[in-house]
């Protein structure tokens, strides 16, 4: 039998009194990132039981809006390359990537 690897991600949210995050900060020792800031994350988990996507977004009080739309648009982009990798559909995966180019244009992202 093979010997079984654990990888770990940490993230970690510093609230105000409101509980609106003011910092976020996370870790991936695999992947050589300890600690490191971030202004905005997305976290998206299948439930095989229920059928559901279970998400976290968090962004703290400073980030700016355009910052926002191009995370945003970036993380489009990702998610129509994960959705090829995924399942090979090259027609829907174009379609998601036409959008993402209608997505920029509307909001004049320079790609």
């Amino acid at each position: 039998m093979a010997n079984k690897i654990t990888s770990k991600i940490e993230l970690n949210v510093e609230l105000d009194a409101n509980k609106v995050p003011e910092k976020l900060h996370w870790t991936a020792e695999d992947g050589g990132i300890s600690n490191e800031e971030a202004k905005a994350m997305m976290l998206a988990v299948w439930d095989a039981k229920t059928q559901e996507t279970l998400r976290i977004d968090l962004w703290t009080k400073d980030m700016p809006v355009d910052e926002m739309k191009v995370f945003f648009h970036q993380t489009l982009v990702a998610m129509s390359d994960t959705f090829y990798r995924a399942t090979q559909d090259e027609k829907m995966s174009a379609t998601m990537k036409d959008f993402c180019d209608y997505f920029a244009e509307k909001l004049e992202i320079k790609k």
